[in-house]
């Protein structure tokens, strides 16, 4: 074995040593963001954050107002007064909850040592990528292995961007992790293909472009899902305290869904991320095209991949058509959303591992 073959194969065992240590440290912020649900329903602001929320469809809602005072030629602004404001009967402009941590001290503190947690790990497993990368000389998405590893830390970097621009998303966190630690799993346990295998029709720089906007794509799908669903669990908890009939939702499901964004927020999220990254999806599928020339000769064969393809292209196009047709806003458009990305999900688990076809590169 000569030196640079021995090196790839260190780096290839190194690759898989940070894969599982950013497992393990995954682990350690998935049971950091659960202590932050579960303290921040035992605080005193999670239970009057609870109480007005639950209360929003018949009690005011303070505001206060400023005036100004001068003093010394100084204009200082100070409150005067409170004014409350009535919203209709049965409105369902409720307010976003105050997050897992509901402004306890200790579920506050959890959740900071969750989110550093997070982004230790994201930095092991960036580092797990990147050695897989030296060790097999190309780009580390070639089988399904590298694809589920590079997916999950592109979601996760994805979630970080959002924090470091400001941007209200605790809230993704659990979820997130919870289902990283599920793929990272199957990758290491089911998906694992050794790092010299590739398929002669992916040595191309296509690998990079197509490949690359896909796992983007489908992470940003998969963030848009994620809030789709939440936004569903939050609707329904929304319709029961709205409820003419008195119907209430259970305590468990009030402790979490109360601190969750609201619905309308949840789903002017979920519909922002998809809409902004449609338009990557619908450029992998005409890069797929054009590669398919390359590689085979046609531009478009029906090919089970590319079919599902554009299965998904399409269900997705659907949904923000239906966003934009008054009738179809809301939980409708939401399970179009989710259409979506099952057939995005299928498109890798079912095609890859149980239909033949030229892109069958799975190796498992």
């Amino acid at each position: 074995m000569n030196i640079a073959a021995a090196a790839n194969e260190d780096m290839a065992y190194i690759s898989n040593v940070l894969i599982y240590s950013a497992m393990a440290v995954y682990t350690l912020a998935f049971a950091a963001h659960s202590a932050e649900w579960v303290l921040g329903s035992r605080s005193k602001v999670g239970r009057t954050a609870a109480a007005l929320t639950h209360h929003s469809s018949t009690a005011p809602a303070p505001a206060a107002t400023m005036t100004k005072r001068k003093s010394s030629g100084t204009t200082v602004l100070e409150h005067t007064e409170v004014i409350t404001r009535q919203p209709a009967p049965g409105s369902r402009d409720f307010p976003d909850g105050p997050g897992a941590a509901a402004g306890s001290r200790k579920g506050e503190l959890y959740g900071r040592i969750a989110l550093s947690l997070t982004v230790l790990a994201f930095l092991i497993h960036l580092g797990g990528v990147v050695a897989r990368t030296w060790s097999v000389q190309r780009a580390p998405w070639a089988n399904m292995y590298e694809f589920s590893t590079t997916f999950s830390m592109v979601a996760v970097s994805a979630y970080l961007l959002f924090l470091a621009r400001g941007k209200n998303v605790r809230w993704i966190g659990l979820p997130l992790v919870t289902t990283v630690l599920l793929d990272l799993g199957l990758a290491v346990s089911v998906l694992y293909t050794e790092s010299d295998q590739l398929v002669p029709a992916l040595h191309s720089y296509w690998l990079w472009i197509h490949v690359s906007c896909a796992i983007i794509s489908g992470a940003m799908f998969y963030l848009g899902a994620l809030a789709t669903v939440l936004y569903l669990f939050r609707d329904r908890y929304e319709s029961k305290l709205t409820d003419p009939q008195g119907k209430q939702p259970g305590a468990l499901a009030a402790s979490v869904l109360e601190r969750l964004p609201a619905a309308t927020s949840l789903d002017r999220f979920a519909y922002r991320v998809n809409a902004v990254i449609f338009p990557l999806w619908t450029f992998t599928i005409i890069a797929g095209a054009i590669w398919a020339e390359a590689a085979w000769g046609r531009y478009w064969g029906w090919d089970p991949k590319e079919t599902w393809s554009f299965i998904t292209w399409v269900a997705y196009a659907c949904y923000l058509h239906a966003r934009a047709t008054a009738g179809w806003k809301g939980r409708k458009a939401a399970y179009l959303a989710l259409i979506g990305f099952a057939c995005f999900i299928f498109n890798y688990y079912g095609v890859n591992m149980f239909i033949n076809g030229l892109h069958s590169y799975a190796g498992v």
